[in-house]
């Protein structure tokens, strides 16, 4: 078998040995393996009517089977995909299609109003799209595609008050994928329950997994998060077996004693990344669900989902730390001190570094990030080895596993996502009369905590953050203060606002 160098053979191969079988459902619908190649291509004929191969196309709709008819959409037209999430503030989505240019834009029926005036000009909307697939068009396309070609850009939240967008080739997906599925025994039988938005690149794992495999990937209502006993019954109804999901997400049902409720007994595979899992939170898991799998993930976007991992033993989970293991095969994972130099010595920090195919293409439109962050090996003067700084921190533990230990800077991990607190303050600025603004993170208390300077009601400072950031960003506790006692070279001394106010 000749190499996969698109991640449509995954979609192919199993169309061609189970057309008729559910590839995607979500809470009204369900599609087939061959339908969904059929809408997607038809779908794809317009699009490359309208915009060249290598050009993004901004997809804005639901968490549905028809966002995700357009994101192979796309693919077949040879475009890359770039998700927004229509529950995100406008002035967000804005930055983020003023950053691709002047992007090509599927949006979903009813949801035109969400795009600023000027993006209108360049949309499709919906299924209405749809039509004959233009075989031909598609294969040319399909011919000058090389597997470093874009396949996503995904935002995540950006220093400079911008989100980064990171883009993810075939080559990268492909090369996660190729062991992630069979690694994790994921196998046409299973049925992977999708509760990540398309945004967060956690759903790369589900939906890739789902192809590569010829497995069933049902798409969760974010409503049932909020009513554990339906969340547990959905997942009755719909024979969930493989959960890839968020530490948040699993912490719901958890910390909610829904297990008392009803179990869902064909779950066998449970695998969590994002944040650290609390242990008391895991074996509750663990108890339910005796004989299933459990794998700690780790890994950032820029280095396409996953780049370690560590499967835990069946029993409960009585150590302290829990470890995020050893690279993905095919990933160089290393640690680095401030020096340059490599970190080999169990219990000695250093920052996480990974190289490898499953590196990303870096930061879509902004090289200056880019440049600072993916960077050559420091181990490596002989030839171009790119390296992808993380900036978290790590130790080995005595068995060789690396341990987690938090963030070099000032970007945090909260609910799963990645958070600049650079990009709170630049929003918080946004009022006139704040004057200083600095945001912390309680890890204790897992909170967001905003201090400013300035004559503004910290109700009013919220509801304000609200309408520019997501959910997940808005702060739980705004803080007016006098004045920011300051460090000797003049920045705030977050150290004492953390002794005063944690």
């Amino acid at each position: 078998m000749s190499r996969i160098k698109n991640v449509l053979e995954y979609l192919e191969t199993s169309a061609h040995n189970h057309p008729d079988k559910t590839v995607f459902a979500d809470e009204t619908q369900s599609i087939t393996y061959s339908e969904l190649v059929s809408r997607a291509k038809g779908l794809a004929t317009v699009f490359a009517k309208l915009t060249p191969p290598r050009t993004p196309v901004a997809v804005l709709g639901e968490k549905n089977i028809h966002t995700l008819c357009a994101f192979f959409a796309c693919v077949y037209a040879g475009c890359f995909y770039v998700p927004l999430n229509p529950r995100h503030p406008a002035e967000r989505r804005e930055k983020i299609l003023r950053t691709l240019g002047s992007p090509l834009v599927w949006v979903q029926e009813s949801m035109q109003g969400l795009l600023p005036e000027w993006a209108r000009e360049r949309t499709i909307s919906g299924a209405a799209a749809e039509g004959e697939a233009d075989e031909k068009l598609l294969g040319e396309i399909r011919a000058r595609q090389i597997d470093t070609d874009p396949l996503y850009v995904m935002f995540t939240s950006g220093s400079t008050g911008t989100p980064k967008g990171i883009a993810v080739s075939h080559r990268s997906v492909i090369d996660f994928i190729e062991e992630f599925v069979p690694l994790f025994g994921i196998g046409e039988e299973d049925v992977i329950a999708n509760q990540a938005p398309f945004d967060f690149d956690v759903s790369v794992k589900d939906i890739y997994s789902t192809l590569k495999a010829g497995a069933t990937m049902q798409v969760l209502p974010k409503k049932l998060f909020s009513f554990p006993a339906m969340l547990i019954d959905y997942l009755i109804e719909r024979g969930a077996t493989t959960l890839i999901w968020a530490v948040s997400a699993l912490c719901i049902l958890s910390t909610l004693n829904a297990f008392e409720y009803k179990v869902p007994d064909r779950i066998d595979k449970v695998l969590f990344s994002g944040e650290a899992m609390p242990v008391p939170q895991l074996n509750v898991w663990k108890k339910y669900f005796p004989q299933a799998m459990f794998v700690n993930l780790y890994g950032p976007t820029e280095i396409t989902c996953n780049c370690t991992y560590h499967i835990l033993e069946k029993g409960p989970y009585e150590k302290e730390v829990l470890p995020i293991g050893r690279p993905f095969p095919n990933e160089r994972v290393f640690l680095l001190d401030e020096a340059g130099k490599q970190v080999t010595a169990a219990g000695a920090t250093g920052e996480i570094c990974v190289t490898g195919t499953a590196l990303s293409l870096g930061y879509y439109n902004a090289p200056e990030e880019t440049a600072a962050a993916f960077v050559q090996n420091p181990l490596n003067p002989a030839f171009l080895e790119p390296v992808y700084k993380t900036g978290d921190l790590a130790y080995y533990d005595e068995e060789g596993n690396l341990c987690f230990v938090g963030r070099k800077d000032f970007q945090i991990k909260h609910q799963g996502h990645r958070i600049e607190l650079a990009e709170i303050e630049n929003a918080m600025f946004g009022l006139a009369q704040i004057r200083r603004a600095v945001c912390l993170y309680d890890n204790a208390a897992d909170k967001i905590v905003a201090f400013y300077c300035g004559d503004e009601d910290p109700a009013r400072v919220r509801v304000y953050l609200r309408g520019r950031l997501p959910s997940y960003m808005v702060p739980h506790r705004c803080v007016a203060v006098e004045a920011f006692e300051l460090t000797e070279n003049g920045k705030i001394d977050r150290k004492k606002l953390k002794e005063k106010y944690f």
